[in-house]
């Protein structure tokens, strides 16, 4: 039977309708394939990117249609079981790494989209690079175990009493998009906490906190638009605020080259979503005393080097320029996003609906831990924001932060 593989993919290779093939270009970027199994400066669905997990660091696999290193003798059965069932064609386990736990959700006829574009890009000759996972993490039978907890296996069924828009959106947020990896909190097991569905979390080794997609006003979506939501997710600009960190590695990836409809789907989705928990407290938070000279400090830093940009009240020019007075990035019970900002700076990504993002310079060389904290609360406290302050350690841990 293996022997008959090649030749079998080989036949599927040549029936491929250029229909499918661009239906499967699309899907693949809806899915954002390219992120993960595209190293830095590698080759596109080569794979090799490292991925740094509180287990160990796993190395995403090459995905182009090479015989002997990619999947040139898959069948597009192996491909879908894959996808659908997180095993590889000898029934090895996929580590959960992979969101064959969203994928599971995608239908025979999309999968089958996918393989064809697949075997369309240029192979190239490129061994996976063996994980490097802590005992006894490195031991592939414990992905039994995690199944067993958080994976289950089940195609994409229509909600007969919501709208063709928003079962389409359910689709693309659910699977396709696995927007629920980042932004449901996990736990100490690597499963996702479905009674936190969206409501946001903190993206294990890369510091970034992934915010709530939920109906609530205080964190999520609540006051939101439909159109600022698909500006956002297209554009990566709004009214409301620019995509920064790893999100903004998905918009230019894969959102901005969805269409229209489907943008707007996945809007109307999330602007339905539960409004979930009360938003959680910091457990600690300053002296008082230590506080105030903070906010003194922090407001001059941001008079001298943020109000030409972002106001004098925060009010921001949005979109170039995104508020910060109102902004849930700046409010959120976890700090990381606003302190690194201040350090790091960023840019939005260059889409089509923004080819010239304006962006923030880093401050790292010329803040000092004090003077981010401080600005840094100040911006998390003024206007009528109700973020937590922040220390002089905590802008001190971050500095050491990776910047991918």
């Amino acid at each position: 039977m293996l022997a008959c593989a090649p030749v079998a993919a080989l036949a599927q290779q040549k029936a491929a309708d250029p229909t499918v093939i661009a239906k499967g270009e699309y899907l693949a970027r809806a899915g954002d394939c390219i992120a993960c199994h595209t190293a830095r400066e590698g080759k596109t669905f080569a794979g090799g990117l490292p991925m740094k997990t509180p287990f160990g660091t796993l190395y995403t696999s090459n995905i182009t249609p090479d015989p002997q290193t990619g999947i040139g003798t898959w069948t597009s059965d192996q491909f879908y079981q894959m996808m659908h069932n997180g095993r590889f064609p000898d029934g090895g386990l996929v580590y959960p790494a992979m969101p064959f736990a969203s994928y599971t959700q995608v239908t025979r006829e999309d999968s089958d989209a996918i393989y064809a574009y697949l075997r369309t890009v240029p192979p190239v000759k490129q061994l996976d690079k063996p994980h490097d996972l802590t005992f006894p993490f490195n031991n592939r039978s414990l992905i039994l175990g995690w199944r067993t907890l958080f994976f289950r296996e089940g195609e994409f069924k229509p909600d007969p009493t919501k709208s063709a828009e928003w079962n389409r959106g359910n689709y693309l947020v659910e699977g396709l998009g696995h927007c629920g990896m980042c932004h449901t909190p996990i736990n100490a097991l690597g499963g996702s906490k479905q009674s936190q569905a969206f409501e946001g979390g903190l993206i294990p080794m890369q510091n970034w906190y992934a915010p709530s997609l939920t109906s609530n006003k205080e964190t999520g979506l609540g006051d939101w638009t439909i159109e600022e939501i698909v500006d956002y997710l297209r554009k990566g600009v709004s009214a409301k605020g620019a995509v920064y960190g790893p999100m903004a590695e998905v918009v230019y990836n894969s959102l901005q080259y969805l269409n229209d409809d489907d943008v707007r789907a996945m809007a109307v989705y999330l602007k339905g979503l539960a409004q979930g928990g009360p938003p959680e407290k910091a457990s600690t938070s300053l002296p008082s005393a230590e506080s105030s000279l903070l906010l003194s400090l922090g407001k001059s830093i941001y008079d001298r080097d943020c109000a030409s940009c972002h106001g004098a009240t925060g009010q921001g020019m949005p979109p170039d320029y995104p508020p910060l007075a109102g902004n849930q990035s700046i409010q959120m019970v976890s700090a990381v996003n606003p302190i690194r900002m201040v350090l790091n700076g960023g840019y939005p990504p260059g889409t089509s609906g923004n080819p010239m993002p304006h962006g923030m310079p880093p401050f790292a060389q010329k803040l000092s831990d004090d003077e981010v904290a401080a600005v840094v609360t100040y911006i998390r406290t003024a206007w009528g924001n109700r973020g937590e302050p922040v220390s002089a350690r905590q802008a001190n841990e971050l500095r050491a932060a990776t910047l991918n």
